[in-house]
């Protein structure tokens, strides 16, 4: 296995961590895309059902307010 020194603490790590060992340092620059492609795989389909859920909420509602106002009047 492949070692490089960490910039921060000059201990050896392995290529393949996430972190150093030793200090904590990230081995990865970790940019917008990186944490995107690790952590919101299913989090956009939760937002995206959780809007379309509460549209048809708001209409349904919206319909039966309609028609009890039709029917009351």
């Amino acid at each position: 296995m492949e070692k490089k020194k960490c910039p921060q603490c000059k201990n050896l790590i392995l290529i393949t961590s996430p972190t150093c060992l030793y200090c904590g340092r990230p081995n990865k620059f970790i940019t917008k895309e990186y944490v995107n492609k690790k952590w919101n795989k299913d989090n956009n389909k939760n937002v995206f059902d959780y809007i379309i859920l509460n549209k048809y909420l708001v209409f349904i509602l919206f319909l039966i307010f309609t028609i009890a106002i039709i029917i009351f009047n």
